[in-house]
């Protein structure tokens, strides 16, 4: 192997969506060897709990094949310390890296949002599952560099992590803490944009006589972006008058979207898709829409938005979460809503040309989140951690 070039054992169980996207993304545009082990996207308590012992499974055929890893990378639905564990006999020594696209503890259960309102997002949830909380621990303190999607995921772990130790019987493991946030790092995810930046805006919005401003939700159905709430925007806006129509594109899981049923029957002909779309699809709804609009109460980065925002999206955004890095400051005041999404979205509604004016330049900015820029921040990462921790040989 070339002193610049590492093999890369990259350990990911909940292989789909942005998960997937964000393994193979970095798999195609780094110039290290990257070997994927994975499991398909469902059952993720499963994952959590049962992946090490399978993965480690798959991770030996890669070994006979390609020789030991330089760098074993897992995401967080593996407990990292148990795959090493499991895989003692054949992989050798290699560096070890975490990346976090969630974390169990401050990830947000599947309750109604209004009860979510309630807590502060920065405690622990009272309801997490301890074990699945543990994993991601016992992750963190066997990884040699613990990289993060985003500054915000960061600063809510290391604010939750000591009140949860803390609860344990005896030796807590709260001394360990500084210890192994001291090994943490932000490096975000990287997208695929080259189909959506520099393409040809298609948009049928105003001057007159055109269709009305098309609001793109490309989000997941699921409560923790808080669809139940956009929804309701929507039709407000709608019984005041607002002309607007709206694509419902984000990828769905769940058996009774109930807000979603009732509202495109609300909506009637303002409703122009509902579904998940396959890649060309999707980047020809993006480059039609006009405006993308986000309620969400977690987010720990925002693929789909950074995604709509490059296509040319006017963002609808709360000035929160993990935004206020996706978006560069000079346009926070122009996207950013601090208390009243449906104000600023009628604002954005009502002069659709102004509303651009104040993004311009926007979509231009997303290309710090390709892989093109983003992917040489990884490979330098996982060399530096090679270097450093990796075998000698």
């Amino acid at each position: 192997m070339a002193a610049d070039r590492c093999s890369v054992l990259l350990v990911n169980p909940w292989h789909g969506g942005s998960h997937r996207a964000w393994a193979e993304g970095w798999a195609r545009h780094s110039r290290h060897e990257v070997h994927l082990v994975t499991h398909e996207d469902r059952y993720w308590r499963w994952r959590l709990r049962g992946a090490s012992v399978t993965l480690a499974e798959a991770a030996r055929a890669v070994v006979d094949e390609h020789g030991p890893p330089d760098v074993v990378l897992g995401t967080d639905l593996v407990d990292l310390a148990a795959f090493l564990g499991v895989s003692r006999r054949f992989l050798g020594a290699p560096a070890v890296a975490l990346y976090l696209h969630e974390s169990q503890l401050v990830r947000p259960s599947g309750e109604a949002p209004a009860a979510a309102r309630r807590r502060r997002s920065s405690a622990p949830r009272a309801e997490a599952d301890a074990e699945s909380v543990l994993a991601n621990w016992r992750s963190m303190v066997v990884a040699d560099a613990v990289l993060v999607n985003s500054r915000h995921h960061l600063d809510e772990l290391a604010g939750a992590l000591p009140q949860f130790l803390d609860g344990a019987p005896d030796h807590t493991h709260r001394d360990l803490v500084d210890r192994v946030l001291a090994r943490c790092s932000v490096l975000p995810v990287g997208c695929e944009l080259v189909g959506l930046l520099g393409a040809a805006r298609r948009s049928t919005a105003p001057p007159a006589g055109r269709a009305p401003p098309l609001i793109v939700w490309n989000q997941r159905w699921d409560h923790d972006k808080d669809p139940a709430s956009f929804l309701r925007i929507l039709r407000r806006l709608a019984d005041e008058g607002a002309e607007f129509r709206v694509a419902l594109a984000g990828e769905n899981r769940r058996a009774d979207p109930r807000e979603f049923t009732e509202a495109i029957d609300a909506l009637g002909s303002r409703i122009v898709h509902v579904g998940f779309l396959p890649t060309d699809g999707y980047h020809d709804l993006l480059l039609r829409s006009d405006v993308v609009v986000s309620t969400a109460r977690h987010e720990f980065f925002g693929v789909a938005v950074v995604e709509a925002m490059a296509a040319g999206c006017i963002p609808v955004l709360p000035a929160r979460l993990s935004y206020p890095e996706v978006v560069p400051p000079a346009w926070h005041e122009a996207v950013l809503y601090r208390r009243r999404p449906k104000a600023h979205l009628a604002e954005v509604l009502a002069d659709l040309p102004a509303a651009r004016a104040r993004v311009a330049g926007l979509r231009d900015a997303m290309a710090r989140h390709s892989w093109e820029e983003v992917a040489p921040r990884y490979d330098e990462v996982i060399a530096g951690l090679a270097a450093e921790y990796g075998p000698r040989r």
